[in-house]
């Protein structure tokens, strides 16, 4: 039945009738949701999502069918060995990098004094008069 309906038609019943959109929503779209939900602790894993995932990218030709077989059976050897936790919404306060202390610059050294430099004997200024000095020729 699903084939015969037209875009427009599927559009059409997905606004007319409450509810239908989570009903015909992608089981991949929802083991994808399902998963990001748990990698943060808001949901409790389910291998089912996993594995609807794995045959997801088997079919598209993403991974072989033997990969897929060996990350299911990884998954399932790492959980085995600790409890799942059911996490309540919220209760959780989401990952945040720690920033590394801030390293302090070494003290700096007060600038050394600069050398008095000389430049020559000092001239001698004329004695001041009233006049100017004389031009030498």
């Amino acid at each position: 039945m699903a084939a015969d309906l037209g875009g427009s038609q599927i559009s059409a019943l997905l606004e007319s009738v409450p509810g239908i959109r989570n009903v015909l929503r992608s089981p991949v779209a929802d083991a994808l949701v399902n998963t990001i939900r748990a990698a943060v602790g808001l949901r409790p894993f389910a291998f089912a999502d996993a594995e609807e995932l794995m045959q997801y990218a088997v079919r598209r030709g993403l991974i072989n069918q033997s990969e897929a077989d060996q990350v299911i059976l990884d998954v399932r050897g790492t959980a085995a060995g600790r409890p799942q936790k059911a996490a309540a919404v919220g209760a959780r306060k989401p990952a945040v990098a720690k920033k590394p202390p801030a390293r302090k610059p070494p003290p700096r050294k007060p600038p050394a004094p600069k050398p008095v430099r000389s430049h020559g004997p000092a001239k001698s200024t004329p004695a001041k008069s009233g006049r100017h000095p004389a031009k030498k020729r």
